[in-house]
């Protein structure tokens, strides 16, 4: 039995570290600091889909299922539910790319934004609200 909670908990950090990649843009325009979190998760989601290999959270899982008697990926809720976004039908080469090719650009608009109202914010806006380079003495 506790093969299949530590089965699950795995499932819920992988669900947790997708969102990650794909929306913790959004916590950088907050806490711009964060982006030394976020920018290395993203570089290793879009890695992972533009080469096709698997996250090591997946072989993971899946030997914790296995010990637990439990088979692929089917079952409760959480096997439902999340495993379902973690694994989609139809994932196919094509479709990895295209999620990589995705989660670059989602996040350079994020990344783009917050550097953008960033600079406004400090009154380092030049025309058009892009940064403006530091004055030289």
């Amino acid at each position: 039995m506790i093969f299949l909670w530590l089965a699950a908990l795995v499932a819920l950090v992988h669900l947790g570290f997708i969102l990650l990649v794909v929306a913790g843009g959004w916590l950088v325009r907050r806490r711009p600091r964060f982006a030394w979190v976020h920018l290395p998760a993203v570089a290793w989601g879009a890695w992972i889909e533009f080469t096709g290999r698997v996250c090591p959270l997946t072989p993971l899982e899946r030997w914790l299922r296995a010990r637990a008697g439990a088979g692929g990926f089917s079952g409760d809720f959480l096997d439902h539910y999340v495993v379902s976004l973690i694994y989609p039908p139809g994932l196919t080469r094509d479709v990895q790319i295209a999620l990589g090719v995705a989660v670059i650009v989602v996040n350079a608009i994020v990344y783009a934004r917050a550097i953008r109202g960033r600079a406004a914010r400090t009154g380092n806006a030049g025309p058009g609200g892009s940064p403006r380079a530091p004055a030289l003495p």
